[in-house]
């Protein structure tokens, strides 16, 4: 089952974040809505994905791009801040590199042309798995990166309340 996959992914994620690391670990998966977006069916888009990964040079975060057959994904520590969690500026804008990578390698030939889910998931309270679908965007839709930023925020915050009202149910049940 891809969710036992998947928890496997975020623990091992987990056990090789350096000491330094603070946060919670997230995933960010840029899946594809029908069909395949890996590099044998998008070497265009992969091209310029590899570019713009080459081109980071010390992140503002501890993070890893995952390749997998249905589209990346970017599994995250993001550091809570008084104002929430904080997603760091580089990883928006790897987000926001992913989904102009495939429309400009649909330009060139790669295929095929089905629509992108931004989706923000996670384990919670140990082995729970959660997700929340934070935008689809159409192959040659223009991306406005604040929009991203907002939306994956919001995500953010939406999986991080679900946390804290099950704690909160929890809670209440002890006592």
């Amino acid at each position: 089952m891809w969710e036992d996959t998947f928890k496997k992914r975020m623990n091992e994620f987990g056990r090789r974040a350096p000491d330094n690391v603070k946060g919670e670990p997230f995933s960010i998966k840029i899946r594809v809505a029908g069909g395949c977006f890996h590099r044998e069916h998008s070497p265009e888009a992969y091209r310029i994905i590899d570019g713009y990964l080459s081109g980071i040079s010390e992140p503002e975060s501890y993070f890893s791009f995952e390749e997998h057959e249905s589209g990346p994904e970017i599994l995250v520590y993001l550091a809570l801040t008084t104002a929430g969690l904080s997603l760091a500026k580089s990883i928006i804008d790897l987000i926001v590199a992913v989904i102009k990578a495939r429309s400009e390698g649909i330009k060139k030939g790669d295929s095929p042309c089905a629509p992108l889910e931004l989706i923000v998931r996670r384990i919670q309270r140990g082995d729970e798995f959660v997700e929340e679908k934070v935008m689809r965007i159409n192959s040659f839709d223009r991306i406005d990166e604040n929009e991203v930023k907002k939306q994956v925020d919001r995500a953010f915050k939406n999986l991080a309340d679900k946390e804290k009202r099950i704690s909160a149910h929890d809670k209440k049940r002890k006592d």
